[in-house]
């Protein structure tokens, strides 16, 4: 699970309404090194069912208290969903699937972006500001401490998201990514990776990249258990939190 919010924020971003078009990944980052391992790729998906089961079934009854307590704090749903990009295909085709969360912000979130875009503290196509006034008191809580991305086991059982890759990015985000950029997108994303466990919104764009193609080079079953157990104490702490 992902220690916090990513630095494009996950609610009250730009609309999700940009056509990404099919691309040709190029560079030895391609992900073939991921896609090639068939056991590998087997057992983390039998882990990511399992796991995903599992945290669902025991976080069942605290999630329906929450949603109860987001939904009094602000008007609107206590689940937010959110067009995300999953990955590029062999055959260059853009795949989308909704990712859900736990509502943090208020619901008008979306229409008071344009006011806050001249805030924007993050580098490349991403969005970030701290403080960030559309964050009610009990989304401060839930986004320092990434409950608020719990509902993303759904995704994992469902096979949208693994439990440890590349963070799903905006298709609006997508569409200002060079060839470069793209490589992040030739494996399937996760609920945590490089990019969480490594400094999150206090890194950048260009750092988040690099992490992640890194993983991609080197994931296997020992570096996504060490990610996890390295997540586990980024939730608790907090670190990198905006």
């Amino acid at each position: 699970m992902e220690p916090t919010d990513e630095l494009a924020l996950d609610e009250g971003a730009l609309p999700c309404e940009v056509a990404v078009e099919p691309v040709a990944l190029g560079g030895e980052a391609d992900g073939a090194h991921a896609r090639g391992r068939i056991g590998y790729r087997v057992a983390k998906r039998a882990f990511d069912i399992v796991f995903s089961a599992t945290a669902i079934t025991l976080l069942l009854a605290p999630s329906i208290v929450l949603c109860i307590a987001i939904r009094l704090e602000s008007p609107g749903s206590p689940i937010y969903s959110q067009k995300r990009v999953g990955r590029i295909g062999a055959d260059g085709k853009v795949v989308t699937f909704d990712m859900y969360k736990f509502r943090s912000m208020y619901a008008d979130a979306d229409e008071r972006l344009p006011e806050l875009q001249e805030m924007n503290e993050a580098d490349g196509p991403l969005f970030k500001i701290k403080n960030d006034p559309r964050v009610t008191r009990l989304g401060r809580f839930i986004r320092k401490h990434s409950i608020d991305e719990l509902p993303q086991f759904v995704n994992c059982l469902l096979g949208q998201l693994s439990t440890v890759g590349p963070r799903p990015p905006l298709p609006n985000e997508v569409s200002q990514y060079d060839e470069h950029a793209m490589r992040r997108l030739s494996v399937k994303p996760g609920l945590t990776g490089y990019w969480q466990v490594s400094g999150r919104s206090d890194t950048s764009f260009n750092d988040m990249v690099e992490l992640d193609l890194k993983y991609i080079q080197e994931c296997g079953a020992l570096t996504d258990f060490k990610v996890i157990a390295r997540t586990v104490a980024v939730v608790f702490n907090g670190k990198g939190a905006c």
